[in-house]
């Protein structure tokens, strides 16, 4: 409860000739509810029209608290009848630099000088309006506001299971119980609330907001208030920005640490030792901030020094972590801050507009390690929302790894890395170009691609690539396979168009199948109407497999003999165990001998398999045994 604080020299609380309240008292209730608890009797209240102009221009711009002190100034006419004391106005409007200078004392003095000269009694919150009077020989009653919590009216709407309660005037109140995911959307009350009790949760709310230490109004714009309220992020609407009263106040309903998320320890591994340009993306109320929070915590708890960049600020974070809100700075001074302070790790929740991501880009760039918060439907578009703002060549040095959040789980995870290749879906060599490769972080598959095409940032899903040919190209690659079949023993033929393709062939009968001076193969080219473009067949199943994204497998070379099927990999697998497939279904397993060299007999079902895929040079894969 606030309480009267009255030093050597100053008027004692009770019996008073003339009250004359400042504005900061006027805002906060305070004048009525000691009237009404009995702690003050004047006969006199006396407003300085300096106090309603101020009040005034508050309103105008639609900031709540001039609402708020107009609304005390109605309640004190209300007394005036019931307690027996006048209600008056005096003094001289102020020119209108007086209002907008306000905060530099302008309408403090103007107070002041009215206690003075009417022998009045000033009334104020403001300590260093109160230590001014005190020094001018004025009687004055300060009112010390205390850090105190006091259940308010919107806390009796919520329940264990509440996320979020929907507050509006001439609508019943609402709120989604449930986790996120899994959560109904009900009333909570039968009768439809008034405009007058929605302001009058307003007015108590912004109160509520000035006198804890957790709670603060973090930002106040003409049409709207957010106010962070203990574990309460509260949205106040009111015309003319919304065609009514509104207020939304949301909660996390869990609190977690990173251990409940059940992470892999790949992920575990990458959070801890490398990863320091983190994206947490998912949609609204996925559980982003709450990933976030442990987080923070799981790195707080190694010892490290964790700061947060929010706006608001809602996480709910010990004492240890500094939160700075940069809707109450500048980018250049949360730049400046982080940079001078040096935490090894920052979250930046709830990005948001160019200058987030910018800010953001800046700071990874200078080695803070960052955990940034982005609103995003599914993965990659966590990474397009910097596509634009960023040089695309310096998105894998900003971010490492995307984790999505859905229904409050650990839903996918995606790493980035710039390479130099042809994007997928083109052939020609010359095509080549840097390409950022976003890859399954678990699985190693790759799902994306980003690279620029002409003037523009193309995002690419791999997965969606059209890898099918037309029955008409399928037609062509089989009679091109057996035209090459004789030159060579086996052939894999890829269409790369209508007019053009490319042929896989053991290594060793390249020069065969090309001639001397290009004659074969020109030949062919000439007959079959189409041009060839001669790889080596070990390349095509050293991409196949990178494509797939499994770093188990190994590229090989196999070549059928009379009774074996003989197969070369690289010496360094060397007397291990490796799995051959065909087709996807696993065949066998095999041991390389210190050569690199494994066979395996023709005798057998199994390997006729394998020599039938060898010859048709596709649906063969070795992978080495974990």
């Amino acid at each position: 409860m606030p309480k009267s604080s009255e030093p050597k020299g100053s008027e004692k609380a009770g019996k008073i000739e003339k009250l004359v309240p400042d504005t900061s008292v006027i805002i906060e209730g305070m004048v009525s509810r000691k009237i009404k608890s009995g702690e003050i009797k004047p006969s006199a209240v006396v407003i300085h029209e300096a106090v309603i102009a101020e009040l005034e221009h508050q309103a105008n711009t639609n900031k709540t608290i001039g609402f708020l002190g107009l609304d005390e100034i109605k309640r004190l006419k209300e007394l005036s009848d019931e307690f027996g004391f006048t209600l008056e106005f005096a003094g001289v409007r102020p020119h209108a630099a007086e209002i907008r200078h306000a905060k530099l004392g302008e309408i403090d003095a103007l107070i002041r000088q009215l206690a003075f000269e009417t022998d009045g009694t000033l009334m104020t919150a403001d300590k260093v309006q109160a230590e001014v009077s005190r020094a001018k020989n004025i009687p004055t009653i300060f009112v010390e506001i205390e850090q105190m919590q006091h259940a308010i009216r919107l806390e009796s709407y919520f329940d264990e299971a509440t996320m979020s309660v929907h507050l509006r005037e001439n609508v019943a109140p609402k709120a989604k119980k449930g986790v996120p995911g899994n959560w109904s959307f009900t009333e909570i009350a039968d009768k439809p609330l008034s405009r007058e009790e929605v302001k009058e949760m307003s007015r108590e709310i912004i109160e509520e907001a000035g006198v804890r230490r957790d709670g603060f109004v973090e930002i106040e714009r003409p049409g709207s208030t957010i106010v962070q309220l203990g574990p309460y992020r509260i949205v106040i609407t009111r015309p003319p920005l919304s065609d009514g009263w509104e207020i939304t106040a949301v909660r996390p309903v869990k609190k977690l640490a990173l251990d409940d998320y059940k992470l892999s320890d790949k992920l575990r591994h990458r959070i801890k030792e490398q990863a320091e340009g983190i994206l947490i993306a998912g949609s609204p109320g996925a559980g982003k901030s709450t990933f976030a929070q442990a987080l923070a915590e799981h790195y707080a708890l190694q010892d490290k020094i964790v700061k947060t960049v929010e706006a608001p600020r809602d996480l709910l974070l010990p004492d240890s972590i500094t939160q700075y809100a940069i809707s109450h700075g500048s980018p250049q001074e949360i730049h400046d801050i982080l940079l001078l302070s040096r935490p090894d790790y920052t979250i930046f929740d709830e990005m948001r507009n160019t200058a987030d991501f910018q800010l953001f880009a800046d700071l990874r760039l200078a080695g803070i390690g960052l955990a940034g918060v982005v609103h995003a439907t599914n993965p990659i578009d966590a990474i397009q929302r910097f596509v634009g703002r960023i040089e695309l060549g310096v998105i894998p040095q900003i971010i490492d790894t995307v984790i999505f959040i859905k229904n409050g789980f650990v839903g996918k995870v995606l790493s980035l890395n710039m390479t130099v290749k042809v994007p997928e879906g083109m052939t020609e060599a010359d095509l080549a170009r840097p390409v950022v490769v976003v890859n399954d972080f678990e699985t190693g598959k790759l799902e994306y691609e980003l690279y620029s095409y002409g003037e523009e940032t193309v995002v690419i899903p791999v997965s969606s690539l059209a890898r099918s040919r037309s029955p008409i190209q399928k037609f062509a690659a089989t009679a091109i396979e057996d035209k090459l079949k004789e030159y060579v023993s086996s052939a894999r033929v890829e269409m790369a168009s209508d007019n053009k393709c490319i042929v896989y062939v053991p290594e060793k009968e390249i020069a065969r199948l090309i001639g001397k001076e290009g004659r074969n193969i020109a030949a062919i080219e000439e007959r079959l109407g189409v041009g060839i473009d001669v790889q080596p067949l070990s390349a095509k199943r050293a991409a196949a497999a990178a494509s797939e994204g499994e770093d188990e497998n190994i590229a090989f070379d196999a070549q059928i003999g009379k009774k074996h099927v003989g197969f070369s990999v690289d010496g360094i697998f060397a007397n291990k165990n490796v799995k051959i497939y065909v087709d996807g279904d696993y065949v066998m397993t095999a041991n390389v001998g210190k050569d690199g060299i494994f066979k395996i007999s023709r005798k057998n079902k199994i390997g006729k398999v394998i020599a039938d895929a060898v010859s048709s040079g596709s649906g063969l894969k070795v992978t080495l045994v974990s």
